[in-house]
């Protein structure tokens, strides 16, 4: 939580964040924003200090929103720069945020940069900096020990609007479900009214007016992919298939609020008319193990233990896993979930980076619980998926129901 900040930026000898770009579809910026919408901006996290926003004057507006302490860019008038800098805007970009880190006290710091932004310019701007500064340190990390791990653990708000995220999720999920049995099969293909094939396509088109409707986007995609697409993971689903009676359907939707707020994450998997029978054996055993782990998940624990012992039901049905040959391209292929908040893909981490210091299920945090089994080669992939919560009396919980029906009936002809 955010309240943590401070005491891990005094563990990893940070002095401040540096957190740039749009405050949609921006994480890091949105944890600080919330729901404000800035075109582009800079906030300053400094160790035991409020953050302070910089703003261009004619987001004004949106930046008083966000009820930080802000500051308008024309306070570094660029003219200035620009005339030092001889023409250079590169560099009179530099000169100014010299300007700015110095009237911040950060003229002898480490500044950890966050932030979704252009690259180049940016990369040009710190490379700038650090010449101009070299007493200033600009760190980055690939296993963020900061801003990730206090956004691990949500408050009660957090996790009340990933909650009502699920009911959005599971009403469109619903009115999927709803629209494909409406639906008739002809030749063992859904037909629309006019007698042509219902395409994937035109169902993720149907997804996406949906989640519009209710203030919600994906603006990561959807996995809605049969047949063989089904049986690998992150395969989105080819727009032109066909939907084939009879074949796995895994439908994988993960929307967030709308400007990129707090995801959930959710898959079924789903046959058409019937399934056959090696879908359903496939399908029970997925089934079982979910439901086990889900009787077996204890708040306070590493979250690896729960993978590891997926690993070892799948395997003692048979089947492949990553932790008998983590190359594996079928059987159980992936971790059993992961952390989820702003990002799709947050802490905690199951699989085999995680650690054994972070990856908890302590009080706050919300993860994935998705075990799954392929078989590309066989055209069968199934993968169950819902959202939990360890709240902070300690209660784990699953933050929207919904049906885990393998088949879904459609007309006769």
């Amino acid at each position: 939580m955010k309240k943590d900040l401070d005491h891990l930026m005094h563990t990893h000898d940070v002095d401040a964040l540096w957190i740039m770009g749009p405050t949609t579809h921006n994480p890091a910026m949105r944890y600080f924003c919330g729901g404000a919408s800035l075109t582009g901006a800079d906030l300053f996290k400094r160790r035991d200090q409020p953050p302070v926003l910089f703003y261009r004057a004619m987001e004004r507006d949106e930046a008083a929103k966000t009820g930080l302490m802000t500051r308008c860019y024309d306070e570094y008038p660029f003219k200035i720069f620009y005339e030092q800098a001889n023409g250079d805007i590169s560099h009179a970009t530099a000169l100014r945020f010299r300007k700015i880190l110095e009237d911040l006290d950060l003229g002898h710091s480490r500044i950890a940069l966050y932030g979704k932004i252009e690259f180049g310019p940016q990369f040009d701007l710190v490379k700038q900096l650090q010449t101009l500064m070299p007493e200033v340190d600009f760190i980055g990390f690939a296993d963020d020990p900061i801003l990730l791990t206090a956004m691990m653990t949500k408050d009660e708000d957090e996790i009340e609007r990933i909650r009502q995220m699920g009911r959005i999720t599971t009403w469109v999920v619903a009115q999927t479900a709803d629209f494909l049995s409406q639906h008739r099969a002809k030749d063992g293909i859904l037909v629309k009214a006019d007698g042509k094939p219902l395409t994937i396509g035109e169902v993720k088109r149907k997804i996406n007016l949906w989640l519009a409707e209710q203030g919600a986007e994906n603006s990561e995609g959807t996995i809605f992919a049969i047949g063989r697409d089904a049986a690998v993971p992150h395969s989105t689903g080819n727009p032109n298939d066909v939907l084939r009676l009879g074949e796995t359907i895994v439908f994988d939707i993960f929307p967030h609020e709308s400007g990129g707020g707090y995801f959930y994450d959710f898959t079924r998997t789903w046959c058409l008319g019937f399934a056959t029978d090696e879908a359903l054996h496939l399908y029970e055993q997925v089934l079982s193990v979910y439901h086990q782990i889900v009787r077996e998940l204890t708040p306070n624990r590493f979250f690896k233990v729960y993978h590891d012992r997926t690993c070892e039901l799948f395997e003692a049905m048979g089947h492949p896993t990553v932790r008998t040959n983590p190359a594996t391209q079928e059987g159980y292929v992936h971790s059993l979930g992961h952390g989820l908040g702003l990002h799709v893909h947050e802490y905690p981490v199951s699989g085999a980076y995680s650690n054994e210091s972070r990856d908890i299920l302590a009080p706050g945090t919300v993860f994935t619980i998705e075990p799954g089994l392929y078989y590309p080669e066989k055209g069968v992939g199934v993968r169950l998926e819902d959202t939990y919560a360890v709240l902070h009396d300690g209660q784990i919980t699953r933050l929207a129901d919904y049906p885990l029906d393998l088949v879904i009936p459609v007309r006769k002809r």
